[in-house]
């Protein structure tokens, strides 16, 4: 009885509790869906639906001149929502879009995509990427005129999704000076160093989470736009650049050297107007920029005999010396505490002056000198360093920038003979723009200024910032040892180891170097050679260092290797820069009657004479809108008429500017060889011949 009424009880007491579960049940749904509904829906909107960053347009780099150098240019790859069309324009629009699509494309059948966006509508699919493939704008507006997608976004579904890529007009021109910039927010150049400026700040959008992980852009009254970047203007011109880099790439390729660097740099300003770094690629075939050794800190290298010039300004501060004083060479070996210094001629100099020992680029004279009057105070010598603003970094606009380096005395690594080679330019190291400051300094007249590469910062018209010339030191040097470090470094072109740039149309100032590399921990008979330097040496406006690294062949020393270089970049810079040529630019125009003469250009281009006798106030007849001109004199005015430059034939360029001649005849793929100076007397091919590429024309002028 009693076990009878224990299970009785038991099943009693289960009957209530699932009556009591299966009233919680219905309870817990309600509290979910009423008081809990809001909480839930929250989430789900939060999975589903977010506000995501929408990339700014990131602003432009040009040149000095506005040139456009880098910019962002949009892309799209193309979707659509097919849901949102209605039934008759959908069904009247899909197989004129299918074949389009198939056609434009070309992967697929027009029946393979009108299947693909047909199943996507069935399964009520609210997002079908069309096709990967990235589009160019003009492409984007052609698609937006093709059934359907006509109807935009709204009616049609169609969503054109932006992606920008960065494009640089002029391909590889100065491409690691401009540099550039990863996902991760690291890279080079400018790209890195404004990255700040160039970013703009980005957008805020809503979007829609689909199956697949896809997100959807929506419209929504809270999105926020985009602001696009700064504009970036630096010193850089185009043409110089491309002279610079061209004359840089033949000379490694011939030579097959290991890499090189040009930097070329207005003396007044410290404006880098050309920069090129040019390295073998990895198979060997050719020169790529892939680092920027003429700043970066793998570019620090023992500067060889550039360095001289730090010795001979410190020797001449100090009133040790005359550049007439005469110095004992020897047969060329000379030896510190038992370690041999060499002149680069064998059997030595024997007695020369001072002037002649710097041109000569004497190793053993230089560092008799500086161990002779330095030697018991080292220190002393180390200090001009600091003096001549070579001691730190300069804190350049490039990040990156390595730190110039030089031995301590006292320190575990400084011996007896690291004074005699640190004078010559080892056991120290320096990059190219560190060296090329110095080069300049003494052609702005003892004023070093700091190399710029940006000039302003912009927002559309606004400029947002300007960088004004800064000046690193106001004299590295009294006027008197300027003067005469000018004379020194003229003296190595007219007569001394870059002998072989002397030109008859302007004089050139600089200074060859040759440094032996370590290789293995000994120095092997393997050179680093450069030439550094400035042009006009009477009026100096530009700077440069030319510097190539383990080149191939005989004769292998910076006056064989890098002054070529160098002459062949001033060459084309000289004759190609109004400033520079403007006492070439004036004739006197015949005149039949007595009369006012007009100074002119016999020919050349349009806009720049215009602009010449605008400045000078002469008498134009009319107006040109002509590219090439030769200019007559008609009734007391200056008359312009055009100048034939078919493509198809040999232009006339007789009376040009030798800077004109050569842009015409090398844009006309001719080979141009001249002699003497002033304007185009003759030319050896007569104009209106037919044209002949890679053929050589030779000028006279006068």
């Amino acid at each position: 009885m009693n076990i009878k009424r224990s299970i009785v009880i038991r099943v009693r007491v289960i009957f209530i509790l699932v009556a009591l579960a299966a009233c919680a049940i219905p309870y817990k749904v309600a509290v979910v869906q009423l008081v809990e509904g809001e909480n839930w829906k929250a989430k789900a909107e939060q999975v589903n639906f977010q506000y995501r960053e929408v990339p700014a347009t990131r602003g432009n780099i040009y040149a000095a001149d506005g040139s456009l150098l880098a910019t962002s240019l949009p892309f799209y790859q193309v979707a659509i929502d097919p849901t949102v069309v209605d039934d008759e324009k959908f069904e009247s629009g899909i197989d004129s879009l299918s074949i389009l699509l198939a056609n434009f494309y070309k992967d697929k059948s027009a029946i393979a995509y009108k299947r693909m966006i047909q199943d996507a509508r069935s399964s009520q699919k609210q997002y079908l990427m069309v096709n990967r493939r990235q589009i160019n704008y003009q492409d984007m507006q052609l698609l937006r005129s093709w059934p359907i997608f006509k109807e935009g976004r709204i009616e049609g579904g169609v969503i054109f999704e932006k992606i920008e890529r960065r494009y640089q007009p002029f391909s590889s021109l100065a491409s690691r000076t401009l540099g550039t910039l990863n996902q991760d927010g690291v890279g080079s150049g400018i790209e890195y160093s404004f990255n700040n400026q160039l970013k703009g700040q980005n957008g805020k959008a809503l979007f829609q989470r689909l199956s697949g992980g896809v997100w959807k852009p929506l419209f929504d009254v809270d999105d926020v736009k985009p602001l696009d970047g700064y504009d970036i203007q630096t010193t850089l011109d185009v043409t110089i650049q491309d002279v610079a880099e061209t004359a840089l790439r033949r000379q490694l390729t011939d030579r097959q050297a290991a890499f090189g660097s040009v930097i070329v740099m207005e003396v007044a300003t410290g404006h880098v107007k050309a920069i090129s770094n040019l390295q073998k690629n990895a198979a060997g075939t050719g020169y790529v920029e892939s680092y920027n050794y003429a700043v970066g800190d793998m570019g620090r290298v023992e500067p060889g005999s550039t360095f001289k010039l730090v010795s001979m300004l410190a020797l001449l501060e100090e009133n040790k010396i005359s550049p007439n004083d005469m110095i004992e060479t020897g047969n060329g070996v000379y030896r510190f505490y038992g370690q041999p210094m060499v002149d680069a001629k064998t059997g030595g100099y024997g007695t020369i002056t001072i002037r002649q020992a710097f041109e000569k680029s004497s190793n053993v004279a230089i560092s008799k000198l500086v161990d002779r009057h330095f030697g018991s105070n080292p220190s002393k010598f180390l200090a001009y360093m600091d003096k001549v603003g070579l001691a730190q970094p300069f804190s350049l606009q490039l990040l990156g920038e390595g730190k110039p380096f030089f031995k301590t005395p006292g320190t575990k690594d400084w011996y007896g003979t690291s004074l005699p080679w640190i004078s010559i330019g080892y056991e120290s190291k320096l990059n190219p723009i560190h060296t090329l400051a110095l080069y300049n300094a003494v052609a702005n007249g003892g004023k070093m200024m700091k190399p710029l590469f940006v000039k302003s910062v912009s927002n559309g018209a606004q400029t947002i910032e300007t960088f004004e010339p800064v000046v690193i030191r106001d004299a590295i040097a009294s006027p008197k040892t300027i003067t005469q470090l000018q004379e020194l470094l003229l003296g190595v072109v007219e007569n001394g180891t870059a002998r072989n740039i002397k030109n008859p149309n302007y004089k050139i100032a600089g200074k060859t170097g040759t440094a032996q590399k370590v290789v293995n921990g000994s120095y092997q008979e393997i050179y680093y050679t450069s030439f550094a330097g400035y042009f006009p040496a009477d009026r100096p406006k530009y700077s440069m260092i030319v510097v190539i690294d383990s080149p191939k062949g005989i004769a292998a020393y910076g006056g064989d290797v890098s002054a070529p270089v160098f002459k062949e970049i001033a060459d084309k810079i000289f004759a190609k820069d109004l400033d520079l040529n403007v006492v070439n630019q004036t004739k006197i125009l015949p005149s039949a009657t007595p009369g006012p003469k007009f100074p002119y250009v016999a020919s050349g281009k349009g806009e720049e004479l215009q602009g010449i006798f605008e400045y000078l106030k002469l008498p134009l007849k009319s107006p040109t809108q002509e590219d090439w001109v030769v200019a007559s004199s008609l009734d007391g005015q200056v008359q312009l008429q055009q100048t034939e430059t078919e493509n198809a034939v040999v232009p006339n360029v007789s009376g040009m500017s030798l800077r004109d001649a050569l842009y015409l005849l090398e844009n006309k793929g001719l080979k141009v060889n001249f002699n003497g100076k002033g304007r185009v007397l003759t030319q050896s091919i007569s104009p209106g011949s037919p044209l002949t590429p890679n053929a050589t024309i030779d000028l006279v002028l006068g």
